[in-house]
């Protein structure tokens, strides 16, 4: 079942002269992990624009094809409307965190759209915990570290109970611990709660190993996309300039030095444990 599917997608900004992307057509089934991924300006973050309808309700432009989100139109239905079953997630969460204490700011959402007060604080308290934000919630947003104010970020969305979570680049400010501990909590909602994930990272490194698929995007098109192992491993990938993981990229060097490993590991892990095995033949 397709949760979001564009046809013949093309946007050009108000003040553009060209399209951001152009002729998309993409499906994305319920449950999947998806990352975007590809050279900067290349159209990921214009693309995941229209999945909550800040394009082009917000953003304005001229948008031509088709769009559908959870079975909504985009162009038929306002963004606090699509808001309700699609969640954003922005790189920078100073952009995202403004109340004086984080329940607060997990709360928001919840309170403009009239939820009611028992169901709120139910709502946000599951929201912190399974963030592992619950002990911050009396703190203020500007007094966490970065990993913190991602993950009350993350949280505030989550409250709102989404079928479809969006995050672009939500590590970009972050040390690489930080952003493991990003990742181990987008792949439990993925995992646990069955929520789609659509992740626009550069950092493949630490997160291929969650996706179930990998989309590459060049010159505002759709150039690669498939099962991560199949669409890292490529040339294509690699002449294109996405950060192929360190460990594929080892798997490459070795198969041409004659050394086969049980298919292209994408962690350093996975990397460790075939090459004891072929070691232990």
């Amino acid at each position: 079942m397709a949760i979001i599917e564009a046809k013949r997608l093309t946007y050009t900004y108000p003040i553009g002269e060209k399209p951001a992307f152009r002729d998309v057509n993409l499906e994305i089934k319920k449950g999947e992990f998806v990352i975007i991924t590809g050279p900067s300006g290349c159209g990921k973050t214009t693309l995941c624009r229209c999945f909550n309808g800040l394009i082009p309700h917000f953003y304005g432009g001229r948008l031509e094809g088709e769009i559908t989100v959870c079975g909504l139109n985009v162009r038929e239905h306002p963004t606090y409307e699509i808001a309700q079953h699609v969640g954003m997630v922005f790189q920078n969460p100073e952009n995202q965190l403004f109340a004086l204490s984080v329940e607060k700011d997990v709360a928001f959402g919840l309170e403009n759209l009239g939820v009611p007060r028992e169901e709120i604080r139910k709502r946000v308290d599951w929201a912190l915990k399974i963030t592992g934000t619950y002990e911050l919630r009396n703190r203020a947003p500007y007094e966490l570290s970065g990993g913190q104010q991602q993950r009350v970020a993350i949280a505030s969305v989550l409250a709102m109970n989404p079928e479809v979570i969006v995050l672009d680049e939500p590590t970009s400010f972050l040390d690489p611990i930080g952003a493991e501990q990003i990742f181990d909590v987008i792949n439990s909602l993925n995992k646990d709660l069955g929520i789609t994930i659509i992740l626009v990272e550069h950092r493949l490194d630490l997160i291929s190993k969650y996706a179930s698929r990998v989309i590459v995007m060049q010159n505002g098109q759709i150039v690669l996309d498939g099962n991560p192992r199949e669409v890292l491993v490529s040339e294509e990938a690699r002449l294109i300039g996405v950060g192929i993981p360190k460990a594929t990229l080892l798997y490459k060097i070795l198969k041409l030095r004659g050394i086969s490993l049980n298919g292209p590991p994408l962690s350093s892990d996975e990397a460790c444990r075939s090459i004891m095995e072929v070691m232990s033949r």
